[in-house]
C-alpha cells in the first residue's frame, strides 16, 4: 500500500472514530444522567473519550504519511459519516434538510482546507502565545455565557459547540508550537504551552459533551467540525505567517468555501429548530427540551384505560367535556 493511500485510509477511519464518539456523546447527553459537562461516572462516556483519542491518534499518523492538503479535508467527513451511522446504530434517520446542511458544511470545509497552505511558517514567540491563550479563554467564556442566555436548546448547543471548536482549534495551534520547540535536551522547557493545550483540550471535550444535550447530533457536531479547523487556520494565517494557495484566487475561493460551510451550519440549525421536540426523522419529544409532553387540547384520552371505567362512562365523560359541563 502506498503512503498516500495509507494516509487516506487512516483519515477515513479517523473520521469514523470521531463520528462514533459524537454519537456516543449525544446518546449520553440524551439520557440526561449525571452532569451535563463531565459524566465521569458513566462508563459509556469514557468509551466516547477513547474513540476521540483513537481518532486523534489516527489523524496524526495519517499526517505522517500523507500531505496536509489531503488529510485535513478528509477529516471534514465526520459529520457525513455520523448521519448514516446514527440511522444504522440508533435507528434515527436524518431529514433531507439535515443532509443538505451536512453536505454543504463538509464541502465548504473541505474546499477551505484544500486552499490553505500548511507549509512552514514562523513560530510565534512566548508573548504572542500567552496573548493567544488569554484571547481564546475570553472567547470561550463569552460563548459559554451566550449559551447560558440562549432560550432554545439547539441554540445553546450550537454556542457550546462553537466554544468547543475554538478550544480545540487553538489547542491544535499550541500542539504545533510545542512539537516544533520541544527538545530532548530540555524536555520540560515547554511546560507552560503544554499545560495550556491540555487545559484547552479538556475544556473542548467537556463543552462538546454539554453541547449535545437537547440539541441533537448534527448541528453541534457540524459546528465543532467546522469551527475547529477554521480557527486553527485563522491563527496559522495571523501568527504563523501561513497563507492560501494560488494567491488572490485562493483567497477568494477560501472566502466562498467559508460562506458555504457557514450556510451548512445554518441549515443544520434551522432543521433542528423546526423540530425542537425531537430529532429529524420522527423521534419524540425530549425531556431536556422542556416539560414532559402531555395530551394537547383536542387530543382524545382513553379514560377507560386510565381509570378503569366502563366504556359507557367514558362516552359520558367525553360528551360532558365537549359540552363544557363538569
Amino acid at each position: 500500500m502506498s503512503p498516500l493511500l495509507l494516509s487516506v485510509v487512516l483519515s477515513l477511519v479517523s473520521a469514523v472514530a470521531y463520528a462514533g464518539a459524537a454519537i456516543v456523546q449525544e446518546r449520553v447527553a440524551a439520557a440526561a444522567s449525571g452532569p451535563a459537562y463531565a459524566p465521569l461516572r458513566n462508563p459509556v462516556w469514557w468509551g466516547a473519550v477513547l474513540l476521540n483519542g483513537v481518532g486523534a491518534a489516527l489523524h496524526v499518523v495519517a499526517l505522517a504519511y500523507g500531505p496536509l492538503s489531503v488529510v485535513q479535508p478528509l477529516g471534514a467527513l465526520t459529520i457525513v459519516f455520523a448521519l448514516p451511522m446514527t440511522a444504522l446504530f440508533v435507528r434515527r434517520r436524518a431529514g433531507r434538510r439535515a443532509w443538505h446542511g451536512a453536505l454543504m458544511a463538509t464541502a465548504g470545509l473541505a474546499g477551505l482546507l484544500s486552499v490553505t497552505d500548511g507549509g512552514e511558517g514562523r513560530t510565534p514567540g512566548g508573548g504572542e502565545r500567552w496573548l493567544l491563550a488569554g484571547a481564546t479563554f475570553a472567547v470561550v467564556a463569552a460563548l459559554f455565557a451566550l449559551a447560558r442566555l440562549a432560550g432554545r436548546s439547539v441554540l445553546r448547543g450550537v454556542a457550546l459547540a462553537a466554544a468547543a471548536g475554538v478550544a480545540f482549534g487553538v489547542a491544535s495551534v499550541f500542539t504545533k508550537a510545542v512539537a516544533e520547540e520541544w527538545s530532548a535536551d530540555a524536555p520540560l522547557a515547554e511546560w507552560g504551552p503544554a499545560l495550556v493545550l491540555s487545559a484547552l483540550a479538556v475544556t473542548g471535550l467537556l463543552l462538546s459533551q454539554a453541547s449535545y444535550r437537547g440539541a441533537g447530533l448534527a448541528a453541534p457536531l457540524a459546528t465543532v467540525t467546522v469551527v475547529n479547523p477554521v480557527v486553527a487556520a485563522t491563527v496559522g494565517l495571523t501568527l504563523f505567517g501561513e497563507g492560501f494557495r494560488y494567491g488572490a484566487a485562493g483567497t477568494v475561493a477560501a472566502l466562498v468555501c467559508g460562506a458555504v460551510a457557514a450556510g451548512g451550519l445554518v441549515e443544520l440549525t434551522l432543521d433542528r429548530l423546526a423540530r425542537p421536540g425531537g430529532d429529524p426523522g420522527g423521534d419524540g419529544p425530549s425531556a431536556s427540551d422542556g416539560d414532559a409532553a402531555g395530551p394537547e387540547v383536542g387530543q382524545g384520552v382513553d379514560v377507560g384505560a386510565v381509570s378503569g371505567t366502563r366504556p359507557h362512562l367514558e362516552v359520558e365523560v367525553r360528551s360532558r367535556a365537549v359540552a363544557g359541563r363538569p
